[in-house]
């Protein structure tokens, strides 16, 4: 095990982060968002919610990219704590909980098989992959299932090192959950980046029979690390997943010592971003039918992130009996949306981060937006999510200023 004085200059710089991050979680203001978000997770009326993500726009705060630490794990230790401390003065309803959360290393990750990644040579810029899945029957056979497997040795040698160096200061708990779950666990995302985009929507048409095969066996393999993980009482209260704050009247809190619990005590999130130019047909025949026996295991379900599903709510009503939270993206059609959730659910909306900070920042324009969209869903349950901001272009005051203002025309419809 390293010891403190192996990294003498860079436990000084954690253990000062530390002890600020401990006064942000210890402020009352975090348990009255707790009861905030209970509530307006129950379907009970709360005032719009607002809860900022993030992106590739965190490179541009110069307090979350300050580096001191030498160590390469003390530095990122020290950008997650410099990114909570950042987050906490932004002044929306996110929740900084009193302890720092350590992800085991995983040791069975993959499918079998994994494509080729050709980058841009443009800074940020995209990729493409050489797909792995090319003859969607004969390279079914090259694929394996995955398992919940922890290298016990290696997950110890991280969570003691940072144990060692804030340990006294600020609880470090181990979050034991599968990795795969959110990106990991949705289907979508490991079907788009097997067999692609383009490759998956003709199969729909030319070859149903092998998709169905596909979706069939990416499934099995996240049911059955779900399962290993709730043998092994590996899932937590830690690992609850909703894309907003996970507290909800029905189900546990969040809690650094819960492990044990079962799926049903837990958010379970899907989303279907690689579908959004599916028809709701198709998205029920080959993604959803596969993802409601995975979703079906847990208490309560958030569904959907950037993709529109202005047509296809109709579809997760009837599908998704434990349906709580429905995302309203920036390219849905938030008025045809609002109307279909209605009060049943949760509307999860996430303005055009474009329109409100990527492209100059006008604040009568977010003012506008922001009334508009609140007016459509007054009387509705409805939280604000500002994410995926690629850029601020260098000026990150404008993520306070957004907050500011749209807490004050969030306060108009409280």
């Amino acid at each position: 095990m390293t010891t403190l004085s192996t990294v003498p200059t860079d436990v000084i710089v954690l253990r000062d982060l530390a002890k600020r991050y401990v006064e942000v979680a210890a402020d009352p203001i975090q348990n009255q968002r707790r009861d905030l978000w209970r509530r307006h997770n129950r379907l009970k009326p709360t005032r719009p919610l607002l809860y900022l993500r993030g992106g590739e726009a965190w490179n541009e705060v110069p307090e979350i990219t300050t580096r001191k630490c030498a160590d390469s794990l003390f530095q990122s230790v020290e950008r997650n704590l410099r990114y909570l401390l950042f987050r906490a003065a932004m002044g929306d309803d996110s929740i900084f909980e009193p302890w720092f959360v350590v992800s085991p290393v995983y040791s069975s990750i993959g499918w079998g098989v994994e494509g080729t990644h050709v980058f841009s040579e443009e800074s940020f810029g995209s990729y493409k992959i050489d797909y792995p899945i090319n003859d969607l029957d004969a390279d079914l056979e090259k694929l394996r299932m995955p398992s919940h497997a922890i290298d016990e040795a290696a997950t110890r040698q991280t969570f003691d090192r940072i144990t060692d160096a804030i340990g006294d200061i600020l609880p470090v708990v181990l979050d034991r959950g599968p990795c795969y779950r959110m990106w990991g666990g949705d289907l979508s995302t490991a079907l788009g980046h097997l067999r692609g985009i383009e490759h998956f929507m003709l199969d729909m048409m030319d070859n149903p029979a092998g998709l169905h095969r596909l979706m069939a066996f990416l499934r099995d393999g996240i049911l059955a690390v779900h399962e290993q993980a709730e043998a092994a009482g590996d899932w937590s209260t830690l690992a609850h997943e909703n894309q907003a704050m996970p507290y909800a009247e029905e189900l546990p809190d969040p809690a650094a010592d819960s492990a044990g619990v079962s799926r049903s005590e837990l958010w379970g999130y899907q989303a279907a971003q690689e579908f959004t130019l599916v028809s709701p047909a198709m998205h029920e025949e080959f993604l959803l039918e596969y993802q409601l026996p995975i979703l079906e295991k847990f208490g309560l379900v958030a569904y959907g992130c950037c993709e529109d599903l202005t047509r296809k709510i109709d579809m997760l009503r009837r599908r998704v009996k434990n349906l709580r939270r429905i995302a309203v993206s920036p390219m849905a059609d938030a008025k045809t949306c609002i109307e279909q959730i209605g009060e049943d659910y949760v509307i999860s909306w996430r303005p055009s981060p474009a329109e409100m900070v990527c492209t100059g920042f006008d604040a009568d324009r977010v003012r506008r937006v922001t009334r508009e969209t609140l007016r459509m869903a007054q009387g509705l349950h409805i939280d604000i999510t500002l994410k995926d901001v690629q850029t601020v272009q260098n000026d990150p005051r404008r993520l306070q200023e957004w907050t500011r203002i749209t807490r004050e025309v969030a306060d108009e419809f409280a």
